[in-house]
């Protein structure tokens, strides 16, 4: 005699819930990633007048070379053959998001403030966004609306209530930043799928030093190194182990689930998270405008990031 399965069918809800979950994921690690960011703006401006901007970046590649390796070298070295086959697209993805990007983002935190690096790195999901659009992807009406409620907030920043930008020089090098770290993210969707997770990290992590290698070696000959302390040490720990090892991997790996626009969306926390950690740790100013901004950068981020029924 057969036996009835007795096994319910999935309901429409119970679909719905675990479709979500890996949306979840990925929005929750986007949000690490922009949080954690958030410090390394911090510690660009606080090493501003010690270590020098492009050593700056490469001791920190080299810290998270350090640290990713014990966990990457095997799985790198297993894939030399995919990883050399694409290497065209590993030399680029390496330029734009470890060699340019964040020796930008240290020459910036020479000249303005933490608040200002990360109100203007901000604008780079709006590339992240027209990348996306451009390769054929419909980004929503609600998507849209949050990501300009969002960049409202953002340039009301940047323009203090006025309608007057007065970049200072640091904020001209943080915008191309930006357009650096946003040609990066949507690179991203583009990363060959055979090439795993960690060894896509290390490879772009030693490619980028190595590109940065004859820039630092020219600015150790003409500036001198820096004297290794508590406060030169530990920030660079912070962000060549947090900053970079952890960081990008969360990021790289939150595209790879929910796409460049929507983990921009997210990206727009980020000149929140720096707001208050410069206000904390560096005693920027933060008045009612900053305060105002915030809201509207928060309120579009949450309108941008719901997912659409």
């Amino acid at each position: 005699m057969a036996v009835l399965d007795q096994t319910p069918a999935p309901t429409a809800s119970a679909a719905a819930k675990a479709a979500a979950r890996p949306v979840g994921i990925g929005l929750a690690l986007a949000a690490l990633a922009t949080v954690v960011w958030s410090g390394s703006f911090v510690t660009s401006r606080a090493l501003h007048d010690t270590v020098p901007p492009i050593q700056h970046a490469f001791w920190r590649w080299i810290i998270a070379i350090a640290a990713v390796a014990p966990f990457a070298a095997r799985q790198t070295w297993r894939q030399r053959h995919v990883l050399r086959k694409h290497l065209k697209f590993l030399l680029i993805a390496s330029l734009l998001g470890v060699t340019v990007y964040n020796t930008l983002v240290n020459q910036a935190g020479m000249t303005t403030t933490a608040g200002n690096m990360g109100m203007i790195m901000a604008a780079s999901p709006v590339l992240m966004a027209v990348y996306e659009r451009l390769g054929g992807a419909r980004l929503g009406a609600r998507r849209v609306t949050g990501m300009l409620v969002a960049c409202a907030g953002v340039l009301l920043l940047v323009s203090k209530g006025s309608l007057a930008m007065d970049f200072a020089v640091g904020d001209l090098w943080i915008i191309a930043a930006a357009l650096s770290f946003g040609s990066y993210s949507a690179l991203l969707k583009r990363k060959p799928k055979e090439i795993e997770g960690l060894p896509f990290l290390l490879s772009t992590f030693v490619l980028g030093a190595l590109m940065l290698l004859p820039v630092f070696a020219a600015s150790y000959a003409l500036q001198g190194g820096f004297t290794p302390t508590v406060d030169t040490v530990s920030p660079l720990l912070y962000v060549g182990v947090v900053s970079s090892a952890v960081a990008f991997f969360a990021w790289n790996k939150a595209i790879s689930i929910i796409g460049a626009a929507r983990a921009g969306v997210i990206y727009y926390l980020q000149p929140v998270c720096v707001a208050l950690l410069s206000f904390a740790v560096l005693g920027e100013a933060m008045g009612w405008l900053q305060v105002l901004c915030m809201g509207l950068i928060l309120g579009g981020v949450v309108l941008g990031a719901a997912r659409t029924k």
